[in-house]
Protein backbone atom coordinates (compact mmCIF):
# COMPACT_ATOMS: atom_id res chain seq x y z
CA UNK A 1 0.00 0.00 0.00
CA UNK A 2 1.33 3.93 -0.82
CA UNK A 3 0.32 6.87 0.56
CA UNK A 4 -1.99 7.74 -2.10
CA UNK A 5 -4.03 3.94 -1.40
CA UNK A 6 -4.31 4.98 2.49
CA UNK A 7 -6.50 8.09 2.03
CA UNK A 8 -8.39 7.60 -1.20
CA UNK A 9 -6.03 9.75 -2.93
CA UNK A 10 -5.70 12.19 -0.54
CA UNK A 11 -2.72 13.85 0.43
CA UNK A 12 -3.13 14.57 4.44
CA UNK A 13 -1.62 18.02 5.00
CA UNK A 14 -0.73 19.01 8.60
CA UNK A 15 -1.09 22.99 8.97
CA UNK A 16 -1.35 25.47 11.98
CA UNK A 17 -2.33 28.91 11.65
CA UNK A 18 -1.46 31.42 14.34
CA UNK A 19 -4.08 34.56 13.97
CA UNK A 20 -4.46 37.68 15.60
CA UNK A 21 -7.93 36.56 17.24
CA UNK A 22 -10.67 34.10 16.94
CA UNK A 23 -12.87 35.93 13.80
CA UNK A 24 -11.60 34.53 10.24
CA UNK A 25 -13.47 37.58 8.76
CA UNK A 26 -12.09 40.50 11.15
CA UNK A 27 -8.67 39.44 12.84
CA UNK A 28 -5.44 38.49 10.49
CA UNK A 29 -3.35 35.88 9.81
CA UNK A 30 0.19 36.01 11.39
CA UNK A 31 1.78 32.28 10.70
CA UNK A 32 1.28 29.59 8.35
CA UNK A 33 2.86 26.21 9.13
CA UNK A 34 2.81 22.95 7.15
CA UNK A 35 4.60 19.37 7.80
CA UNK A 36 4.34 16.97 4.80
CA UNK A 37 4.24 13.42 5.98
CA UNK A 38 5.99 10.21 4.18
CA UNK A 39 4.97 6.48 4.15
CA UNK A 40 7.62 3.30 4.58
CA UNK A 41 6.64 -0.04 5.13
CA UNK A 42 3.05 0.69 6.23
CA UNK A 43 3.78 3.15 8.37
CA UNK A 44 3.02 7.22 8.14
CA UNK A 45 5.48 9.75 9.42
CA UNK A 46 6.64 13.18 9.52
CA UNK A 47 8.75 14.15 6.27
CA UNK A 48 9.33 18.16 6.23
CA UNK A 49 7.91 21.37 7.82
CA UNK A 50 7.70 24.54 6.66
CA UNK A 51 6.08 27.69 7.76
CA UNK A 52 6.11 31.70 7.39
CA UNK A 53 5.30 34.53 9.02
CA UNK A 54 2.39 36.85 7.55
CA UNK A 55 2.17 40.07 7.40
CA UNK A 56 -1.32 41.40 8.81
CA UNK A 57 -4.00 41.98 6.16
CA UNK A 58 -4.57 45.71 6.10
CA UNK A 59 -7.72 46.89 7.82
CA UNK A 60 -7.88 43.54 10.07
CA UNK A 61 -7.73 44.31 14.01
CA UNK A 62 -5.11 41.80 16.16
CA UNK A 63 -6.70 41.58 19.19
CA UNK A 64 -3.96 41.85 22.24
CA UNK A 65 -4.99 39.38 24.23
CA UNK A 66 -4.36 36.69 21.31
CA UNK A 67 -0.21 38.13 21.14
CA UNK A 68 -0.23 36.96 24.96
CA UNK A 69 -0.96 33.55 24.01
CA UNK A 70 0.73 32.94 20.78
CA UNK A 71 3.52 34.93 22.29
CA UNK A 72 4.08 36.41 18.73
CA UNK A 73 6.62 39.76 19.17
CA UNK A 74 5.08 41.78 15.71
CA UNK A 75 7.60 44.07 15.94
CA UNK A 76 10.91 41.88 15.82
CA UNK A 77 9.94 39.62 12.75
CA UNK A 78 10.05 42.35 10.04
CA UNK A 79 12.48 40.85 8.32
CA UNK A 80 11.02 37.83 7.86
CA UNK A 81 7.05 38.40 7.35
CA UNK A 82 5.91 38.29 4.34
CA UNK A 83 2.68 39.56 2.37
CA UNK A 84 -0.59 37.30 3.13
CA UNK A 85 -1.06 36.06 -1.05
CA UNK A 86 2.61 35.64 -1.57
CA UNK A 87 2.75 33.19 1.42
CA UNK A 88 -0.29 31.54 0.74
CA UNK A 89 0.87 31.02 -3.21
CA UNK A 90 4.00 29.60 -1.83
CA UNK A 91 2.28 26.94 1.08
CA UNK A 92 -0.04 25.88 -2.18
CA UNK A 93 2.85 25.33 -4.43
CA UNK A 94 4.34 23.19 -1.70
CA UNK A 95 1.50 21.55 -1.57
CA UNK A 96 0.52 20.83 -5.08
CA UNK A 97 4.52 20.05 -5.67
CA UNK A 98 3.96 16.98 -2.98
CA UNK A 99 0.55 15.66 -4.15
CA UNK A 100 2.14 15.02 -7.66
CA UNK A 101 5.30 13.51 -6.41
CA UNK A 102 3.22 10.86 -4.88
CA UNK A 103 0.82 10.85 -7.22
CA UNK A 104 -2.55 12.39 -5.01
CA UNK A 105 -5.42 14.13 -6.89
CA UNK A 106 -6.08 16.15 -4.02
CA UNK A 107 -4.98 17.78 -0.12
CA UNK A 108 -7.13 16.87 2.81
CA UNK A 109 -6.54 19.57 5.43
CA UNK A 110 -5.25 17.79 8.95
CA UNK A 111 -5.32 20.02 11.82
CA UNK A 112 -6.05 20.38 15.43
CA UNK A 113 -9.82 21.82 16.03
CA UNK A 114 -9.82 21.94 11.73
CA UNK A 115 -12.83 23.70 11.55
CA UNK A 116 -10.86 26.73 13.29
CA UNK A 117 -7.95 26.74 10.68
CA UNK A 118 -10.97 25.83 7.91
CA UNK A 119 -12.18 28.94 8.62
CA UNK A 120 -9.54 30.90 8.28
CA UNK A 121 -8.29 29.36 5.06
CA UNK A 122 -11.67 29.92 3.51
CA UNK A 123 -11.40 33.99 4.58
CA UNK A 124 -8.22 34.19 3.34
CA UNK A 125 -9.07 32.86 -0.11
CA UNK A 126 -12.14 34.93 -0.34
CA UNK A 127 -10.36 38.44 0.26
CA UNK A 128 -7.02 37.41 -1.98
CA UNK A 129 -9.61 36.33 -4.83
CA UNK A 130 -7.78 32.83 -4.91
CA UNK A 131 -9.53 30.59 -6.88
CA UNK A 132 -7.03 27.32 -7.18
CA UNK A 133 -7.36 25.34 -3.51
CA UNK A 134 -5.85 21.99 -3.44
CA UNK A 135 -7.12 21.56 -0.22
CA UNK A 136 -10.99 19.40 -0.27
CA UNK A 137 -13.44 22.12 0.05
CA UNK A 138 -15.15 20.40 3.38
CA UNK A 139 -13.65 17.31 4.26
CA UNK A 140 -10.98 17.90 7.08
CA UNK A 141 -9.07 15.49 9.52
CA UNK A 142 -9.33 17.07 13.00
CA UNK A 143 -6.82 15.85 15.74
CA UNK A 144 -8.75 16.64 18.34
CA UNK A 145 -11.97 14.53 17.83
CA UNK A 146 -9.25 11.50 16.97
CA UNK A 147 -7.90 12.78 20.19
CA UNK A 148 -10.61 11.76 21.84
CA UNK A 149 -11.05 8.78 20.26
CA UNK A 150 -7.29 7.39 21.22
CA UNK A 151 -6.60 9.01 23.90
CA UNK A 152 -9.46 10.55 25.48
CA UNK A 153 -8.47 14.00 25.35
CA UNK A 154 -8.94 16.71 23.08
CA UNK A 155 -5.87 19.34 24.25
CA UNK A 156 -2.92 18.77 22.01
CA UNK A 157 -0.30 19.01 24.59
CA UNK A 158 -2.24 16.35 27.18
CA UNK A 159 -2.99 14.27 23.53
CA UNK A 160 0.74 14.51 23.05
CA UNK A 161 1.80 13.14 27.18
CA UNK A 162 -0.73 10.52 26.47
CA UNK A 163 1.03 9.31 23.31
CA UNK A 164 4.13 9.61 24.79
CA UNK A 165 5.11 12.65 22.34
CA UNK A 166 7.31 15.01 23.82
CA UNK A 167 6.02 18.91 24.41
CA UNK A 168 7.19 21.76 25.18
CA UNK A 169 4.26 24.43 26.57
CA UNK A 170 7.01 27.21 26.38
CA UNK A 171 7.18 26.33 22.28
CA UNK A 172 3.39 25.84 22.35
CA UNK A 173 1.33 28.22 19.95
CA UNK A 174 4.13 28.88 17.42
CA UNK A 175 2.46 27.62 13.97
CA UNK A 176 5.90 25.52 13.28
CA UNK A 177 5.28 23.64 16.68
CA UNK A 178 2.04 23.37 16.72
CA UNK A 179 2.37 21.90 13.11
CA UNK A 180 4.99 19.40 13.87
CA UNK A 181 3.59 17.71 17.29
CA UNK A 182 -0.18 17.90 15.79
CA UNK A 183 1.61 15.97 12.72
CA UNK A 184 3.12 13.75 15.32
CA UNK A 185 -0.14 12.40 16.91
CA UNK A 186 -1.55 12.01 13.59
CA UNK A 187 1.19 9.77 12.67
CA UNK A 188 1.01 8.06 16.03
CA UNK A 189 -3.00 7.43 15.52
CA UNK A 190 -2.84 6.15 11.87
CA UNK A 191 -0.21 3.74 12.75
CA UNK A 192 -1.75 2.08 15.73
CA UNK A 193 -4.99 2.08 13.76
CA UNK A 194 -6.14 -1.68 13.35
CA UNK A 195 -6.56 -1.62 9.34
CA UNK A 196 -8.69 -4.22 7.91
CA UNK A 197 -8.46 -4.02 4.20
CA UNK A 198 -9.74 -7.47 3.71
CA UNK A 199 -13.46 -6.08 4.22
CA UNK A 200 -12.88 -3.84 1.39
CA UNK A 201 -12.52 -6.73 -0.89
CA UNK A 202 -15.89 -8.43 0.10
CA UNK A 203 -18.28 -8.68 -2.37
CA UNK A 204 -20.92 -5.34 -2.27
CA UNK A 205 -18.61 -3.30 -0.07
CA UNK A 206 -17.54 -0.13 -2.06
CA UNK A 207 -13.73 0.77 -2.28
CA UNK A 208 -13.85 4.27 -2.37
Amino acid sequence: MELKERFRGYLPVVIDFETGGFDADQNPLLEVACSFLGWRDTHLFVSETHSWDVEPYPGLTIDPASLKVTGIDLDSRSDSVADEKVVMSEFFKLVRSQMKAVGCHRAVMVAHNAAFDAGFLSAVLKRQNMKRNPFHPFTTIDTATLGAVAFGHTVLSEICQRAGIEFDRDLAHSAKYDAERTAQVFCEIVNTWPLNTDSWKKEGVPSA
